[in-house]
């Protein structure tokens, strides 16, 4: 067998490791960021989607995005079956895993939307609604040879395929659910409804970050040239900039560093830099974490002020920085690195990539948010709600859905049936 066949489907597969261990990021980034009451419920229904996810991306997703079809969506290889391709670089199994890990992770972006106050099957259905009507959709149009594909749009490892994707979802699910008990006053004022425990949320990114270099690195597919070295080292200053950027502009504006602020800029740089990651040069992904962890600030304020209660801040993080991401190609892109699409405007290439760009993040971000807000709201009414009881919702998430704490020593010494509610 060719020696570099095996090592490629080696250096991917562990890539797929790092994606699907970013879950358990996701989970320590969800329980920190809010309430303890709620801890149990998201890290079981974090587990149980990536579940779902993973099934139904074998059964319809993976055809939907990589099937032979037209331009809109693959209609073959269904219910994938495994086995290899002559002359293929890597195990077509192993890429398939880590495109399973792409889709699942969209879907627990898009549930940052539902956080606190969502029906455990409101997250059931639309898991399986998410990944067949929009996610594979979307991928399809970029990364399986769709219309965007064909006009040369560049998206290396996800800032619209995965981040803005999942945000639109989020942003429909917001919208629909209403803003938490307790988040906002008569006046319009906000409350801070502040998660429980910021090591977790701290230990979140650093896990996160790692996985990151699975998730842009990875995407090379390939270990000839080393390459995966560069992108690499483009994902991390991007992350760090992130992070600096947004301590300092929370200083300045609120006096203090703050540090979920600070948390979110390295998440804010690691999703701008990935759809640029292979095709900018290093110090253009220094520009771009720093100018993402700016915009993440003032994103979280704007959506904050509208009364658009989003408790893991998926819509600034993944949406706002998602946008700017994919925009920088079309200014930062080299003629050396683009192997998709045009050289960026800094670069003598006009504004042509740059506008294939916006239509990309125009075209996906308004599908996603359009298709998630039509599903959801037919889910609302086959479900009377997608929403817990206000009692529900009070006594928090691990109770009225699960029947335990995520942490028991919250319980007082009495009977597990007498913690319930009567109505539940």
């Amino acid at each position: 067998m060719d020696t570099m066949y095996l090592l490629n489907s080696v250096w991917v597969m562990i890539a797929a490791v790092l994606v699907i261990l970013m879950i358990g990021g996701f989970i320590l980034l969800e329980t920190g960021s809010t309430r303890m009451k709620n801890a149990g419920h998201i890290a079981g229904k974090t587990i149980l989607t990536f579940s779902i996810g993973s099934i139904v991306f074998w059964a319809l997703g993976y055809g939907l995005i990589f099937g032979e079809g037209n331009a809109f969506v693959g209609l073959t290889d269904f219910f994938y079956a495994g086995g290899e391709t002559e002359g293929s670089s890597l195990s077509n199994s192993v890429f398939f895993l880590f495109q399973l890990a792409f889709a699942c992770i969209s879907l627990t972006i898009a549930f940052g939307g539902f956080a606190e106050r969502a029906k455990l099957s409101s997250y059931l259905i639309f898991s399986v609604l998410f990944s067949i009507c929009v996610y594979p959709v979307i991928a399809h149009w970029i990364w399986g040879g769709g219309w965007l594909a064909e006009h040369g749009k560049q998206d290396f490892a996800g800032s619209t395929v995965v981040h803005l994707t999942g945000a639109m979802a989020a942003l429909a699910a917001t919208l629909l659910l209403k803003p938490r008990i307790g988040k906002y006053n008569k006046d319009g004022s906000a409350n801070d409804l502040a998660g429980h425990n910021q090591v977790f949320t701290a230990l979140s990114v650093l896990l996160l970050w790692v996985g990151w270099f699975g998730f842009n690195a990875g995407s090379t597919l390939a270990v000839d040239g080393a390459f995966f070295g560069y992108v690499a080292l483009n994902t991390n200053l991007a992350a760090a900039a992130g992070t600096i950027a947004a301590m300092l502009i929370s200083w300045i504006v609120m006096g203090k560093a703050d540090v979920p602020m600070m948390l979110n800029g390295a998440l804010a740089g690691l999703v701008a830099i990935t759809a640029s990651c292979a095709f900018v040069d290093v110090w253009a992904s220094v520009v771009i974490g720093f100018v993402a962890g700016i915009l993440v600030f003032y994103s979280i304020r704007f959506f904050e002020a509208r009364r658009i209660d989003d408790p893991i801040f998926a819509l600034s993080v993944h949406g706002t920085a998602g946008v700017w991401g994919t925009l920088s190609t079309g200014l930062f892109a080299t003629p050396e690195l683009a192997s998709v699409g045009k050289p960026g405007l800094f670069y003598g290439g006009g504004f042509e990539q740059l506008g294939v760009q916006a239509l990309g993040v125009l075209t996906s971000g308004l599908y996603a948010f359009i298709v998630s807000f039509v599903l959801l709201a037919a889910m609302k009414f086959a479900l009377n709600g997608l929403r817990v009881t206000e009692e529900e919702e009070v006594i928090g998430l691990d109770l009225s859905e699960h029947g335990s704490y995520g942490y028991p020593e919250m319980v007082k010494a009495e009977e597990p049936n007498e913690a319930l509610p009567k109505s539940v």
